[in-house]
């Protein structure tokens, strides 16, 4: 049995790089990692902190501020990540425009939607609670009343089941009410 050989050096040696080479390698992901650690404590306090630097709203909710802080940083330690570990910064111009621009595009989309919609609680919550507290009241009500709505959602699990214990208890010497 014939072994197969081709004109291609092993992967071995391709791999093979002079001590220079690999100082310069191991140089680079080193200063990566300390990039990324030091953006990584800087989330961390700037989220141990966040109340300290006015970044927390009186309900203790974020700020916009701090949520572009946090995304911006995330986005950064992507950026890191992607071109150091995923080699893109080794590519030609044209294909990490190509590669990154539609990305960018639908992250920033992304985030837009996210903080559009963050906010929406916040812009309606007065009305909202009304409505549910009016609601919540007119459900209380009629099952007081011993009416139920086909539609009608009730609070608390098994309030139906209640009921109807209770109609086989009617006209029993144990009768509850």
């Amino acid at each position: 049995m014939s072994e197969f050989h081709d004109d291609y050096p092993q992967y071995e040696l391709m791999a093979h790089h002079s001590e220079e080479e690999g100082k310069v390698k191991r140089r680079k992901l080193w200063n990566v990692f300390w990039i990324m650690l030091a953006v990584t404590i800087v989330e961390l306090i700037i989220g141990f902190y966040a109340k300290e630097m006015h970044l927390l709203n009186d309900d203790r909710t974020s700020t916009g501020v701090l949520k572009f802080i946090f995304i911006g940083l995330t986005i950064l330690k992507a950026f890191f990540i992607v071109f150091s570990f995923m080699h893109l910064g080794d590519e030609k111009k044209m294909f990490k425009y190509s590669i990154i621009v539609p990305y960018t595009i639908f992250i920033l989309y992304l985030v837009y939607i996210c903080l559009a919609e963050a906010v929406y609680n916040g812009e309606y919550k007065e009305k909202m609670d009304e409505l549910i507290v009016k609601q919540k009241i007119e459900l209380n009500a009629a099952a007081a009343a011993g009416h139920h709505d086909g539609g009608a959602t009730h609070d608390g699990a098994g309030h139906e089941g209640n009921n109807h214990e209770e109609n086989n208890h009617e006209g029993g010497a144990g009768e509850h009410k």
